[in-house]
């Protein structure tokens, strides 16, 4: 059985279990005995499920207005982002995201923890990007905005988690070399 409980009232949880099944295992040999096989031994205990969190394992952060900030990060590109419950609407710089990231993969990017989280027009974002390009820009939204859905909605953390969009994408340009053209990019050889 995997278990995958992480906060302090669940390993509690887990210790009383492990307490209470020593107590039942002298029990089990009488069990035994008395049992005509050992298949119906098995019979009487329940099967264990997993047991849901009563509460998140972290809890909501939240602002004054109502709503979630973090910060995403990619390449060169630094973006704040703010979540918040509305209609689905991105503004990015102060232009609504069709027009800040003109090509369709950009946006796909942007939108894709609210697709793996089925929160599709669900909250509105609004997002002040620095630095870098297009391309590194439309990372840190993404990354910004899977930080701020995890502040808003706790829950929702181990489905955002598991596609990888809480890291933070660490390749960055590497540096150029002196002998060289490029980082690795070598000047044209001659022979003679």
């Amino acid at each position: 059985m995997s278990d995958n409980r992480q906060s302090l009232s669940d390993l509690a949880a887990i210790a009383a279990e492990a307490a209470a099944a020593p107590a039942a295992a002298p029990a089990a040999p009488e069990a035994a005995a008395t049992a005509a096989a050992p298949v119906e031994a098995e019979a009487p205990a329940a099967p264990v499920e997993p047991a849901a969190p009563t509460m998140p394992l972290r809890a909501q952060e939240i602002d004054n207005l109502g709503r979630a900030y973090a910060t995403g990060r990619r390449k060169d590109a630094v973006a704040r982002v703010w979540v918040k419950p509305g209609t689905g609407k991105i503004t990015v710089n102060g232009r609504d995201q069709e027009i800040y990231f003109a090509r369709p993969t950009l946006r796909l990017v942007i939108n894709q923890p609210f697709g793996v989280t089925d929160r599709n027009g669900q909250y509105d974002v609004i997002a002040t990007v620095k630095g870098g390009g297009l391309s590194g820009q439309a990372g840190a939204v993404k990354h910004g905005i899977a930080q701020a859905l995890t502040k808003y909605e706790p829950a929702l953390r181990s489905a955002v988690k598991a596609e990888g969009f809480l890291t933070r994408d660490s390749r960055v340009v590497e540096r150029k070399k002196y002998g060289k053209a490029k980082a690795r990019k070598s000047f044209q050889f001659s022979k003679r």
